[in-house]
């Protein structure tokens, strides 16, 4: 009796016991001496916040040690320089979490993985809530808190149902009774630990086990194989009493592995596999799964219901560790009687002298989030998981410019400038009797130079505006298809907002851009038909004179030359200018392609910098946070 109560008192740690205040770390002393206060030991080790994940750069911590001062980047997840050196922001000989000196350290690919996790959610701050990024920030807090803590323990948890016999196989693992068996249920109310290796306070301190409820196991020869264990008690998961539950819930998520306990009678039960096994089926590679109580089943029962049992795993999505292939464990023992139970001790062992527990379990921790996340990061209409377009087309490009230029009136434009260019050259070229025609009615009716261009009527106004409000749905609407719903709506916001006061834009485009300045130029040919249109009307000047010469007397009679000179005069005046009209096509056709040009490419740069680039920039920010999602998840990014 004195030994066992020297064992379940005390246990020693660097010669003092670990339920001692001074052997935790700051923050935790309060929390360990109350078996109620779990919130307040865990709220130590630093809360996620979304305020306090920054975009890139801004330096801002992912926990409260980080934003202590304790590292920056990917030094987040790397372990401490020297272990007599204390972390920045520690005083000097202050208790550290770490206890032992030998932090968990997380290289290669789980280090990248965490550091684009956190990267990822600084992206993602101002496009998506706090609730949505929370269990991505968790896994970044208890990936940094679990760092912090000794490398050289694995803390283990033995987890089932009411009557499994839990406490029994930790009493057995331990070699000593620590936590009382009984027909009371529940019989384990708050979590007992039990450490085979000195420097596990931080550990416990983290899961919120008071030094009272710590233990250490009887030493005898088979004490070595489970040196670095660290195992946990818990209550029952099916617990009447909420707090039971909680305790369980807690734990659960902080510990490096689980070993679940069932009995043949319970095995099969729906609330240990719908909310616990199924949802934790990522985590094979930290999970036990131990049938107990096969001394009751007879004959080959125990192997049927093995079986069952790993027909059930297997439904639930859990891989079975078979042939060397990595998985959850699952044994068949008899706590009571010692039957299979060295077998187990033996899988601890080499469990524990891994060293890798902790960091499988972030791995899964990692996958489990990476899942959460898929609907907000890579799950889109149109779009095959961690492939899809994004991005707007050439073709919904040429179709945004298009649907602007109809809206500015860019056609329109460009056949009043070729009108207008016509004009002029049947202006210059036309015969001087029809020039004064047209001077008169310009005096009647005066005009500037160009071509008119005439107030729009508020209907016409009116379809513009929608034509542009259209046109920007409609690219707003290409852009964001293919992209998840938090993403696409970001994208359709910034078109939105980039098409607030386009409309008065294109309408000023059209004043500056569409209306050419000074008359249209003259092609080369120009002086020569107007010399031509002159030589005609001298010709019908000359002819005229001739005759009236010979009416009055003046001239010899001779109606021939004069009738034939006014003749070429009145005919070769409209041939010219007809001729005059046949070569202004040509050139009149470039001139108002070459306004139709101007406008519509001004009106397409007014809708680019408005908002085909705020629409560019959201796209480019989801294609970064794509690449580093698709790091988190470990795939290569494509």
């Amino acid at each position: 009796m004195t030994a066992v109560t020297a064992v379940t008192d005390h246990t020693e740690h660097e010669g003092r016991p670990e339920g001692r205040p001074e052997d935790r770390p700051e923050g935790a002393a309060g929390a360990a001496g109350d078996p109620g206060a779990p919130e307040a030991a865990a709220g130590s080790e630093g809360v996620w916040d979304d305020g306090l994940i920054a975009r890139r750069g801004s330096g801002t911590r992912v926990d409260a040690a980080q934003r202590a001062g304790e590292g920056s980047g990917a030094d987040a997840y790397a372990p401490p320089e020297s272990p007599s050196v204390a972390p920045s922001g520690t005083p000097s000989g202050a208790p550290s979490g770490n206890s032992s000196g030998v932090s968990t350290a997380y290289e290669g690919p789980l280090r990248a993985r965490l550091d684009a996790l956190r990267e990822l959610v600084g992206l993602s701050r101002t496009r998506l809530d706090s609730a949505t990024l929370a269990e991505a920030g968790r896994v970044l807090d208890e990936a940094a808190a679990r760092r912090r803590l000794s490398g050289r323990h694995t803390v283990v948890a033995i987890a089932g149902a009411t009557g499994s016999g839990k406490s029994t196989l930790f009493n057995a693992l331990a070699g000593v009774t620590i936590s009382e068996t009984g027909v009371r249920r529940p019989t384990t109310a708050a979590p007992i630990g039990c450490s085979w290796t000195d420097g596990a306070a931080g550990l416990l301190d983290r899961l919120g086990i008071p030094g009272r409820l710590r233990r250490r196991p009887l030493q005898g020869p088979d004490t070595g194989t489970l040196e670095g264990l660290v195992l946990i008690d818990l209550p029952d998961h099916d617990s009447a009493v909420g707090e039971h539950r909680a305790h369980v819930d807690r734990i659960l998520g902080l510990v490096d592995a689980v070993i679940w306990v069932v009995d043949p009678e319970k095995y099969a039960d729906a609330i240990l596999h719908e909310r616990y096994l199924r949802p934790m089926a990522g985590h094979a590679e930290v999970t036990f799964v131990v049938l107990n109580q096969v001394d009751r089943l007879p004959g080959d029962a125990a192997d049927q219901v093995l079986d069952d049992l790993r027909r059930l795993l297997d439904e639930d999505g859990i891989a079975l560790g078979e042939h060397g292939e990595p998985g959850a464990i699952v044994l068949a023992l008899s706590a009571l009687t010692g039957d299979g139970i060295g077998e187990l001790r033996d899988s601890l062992g080499q469990f524990t002298k891994e060293r890798g527990a902790a960091a499988r379990r972030i791995s899964a921790d990692l996958d489990a989030a990476a899942d959460e996340l898929w609907p907000v990061y890579a799950a889109g209409a149109g779009s095959s998981r961690g492939r899809g377009r994004i991005g707007l087309s050439e073709e919904a490009r040429e179709d945004f410019a298009d649907r602007l230029a109809d809206a500015v009136g860019a056609a329109a434009a460009g056949q009043a400038a070729e009108r207008a260019w016509r004009r002029h050259a049947g202006k210059a070229c036309g015969t001087p009797w029809l020039r004064l025609w047209r001077w008169y009615e310009a005096q009647r009716s005066p005009r500037g130079v160009g071509w008119p261009v005439g107030e729009a009527s508020a209907d016409e106004e009116a379809t513009a505006r929608q034509r542009v409000e259209h046109a920007v749905r409609t690219v707003a609407d290409e852009a964001a298809s293919g992209l998840p719903q938090p993403w696409g709506q970001a994208v359709r916001e910034a078109a939105v907002r980039g098409a607030e006061g386009l409309p008065e834009a294109l309408d000023q485009l059209t004043l500056t851009a569409g209306v050419p300045e000074g008359r249209p130029p003259r092609p080369g040919w120009w002086p020569v038909a107007v010399l031509a249109q002159a030589a005609m009307t001298m010709l019908q000047v000359v002819g005229g004179l001739w005759l009236v010469a010979q009416i009055v007397g003046i001239a010899v009679p001779n109606l021939g030359v004069p009738v034939l000179l006014m003749m070429a005069g009145i005919v070769g005046g409209p041939c010219v200018e007809w001729g005059s009209r046949m070569a202004a096509r040509g050139p009149a056709r470039r001139y108002g392609a070459d306004a139709e040009r101007r406008l519509r490419e001004a009106a397409a740069g007014c809708g680019r910098a408005r908002v085909l680039d705020p629409v560019a920039a959201e796209l480019l920010r989801y294609r970064e946070v794509r690449e580093q999602y698709v790091r988190v998840t470990g795939a290569a990014v494509g």
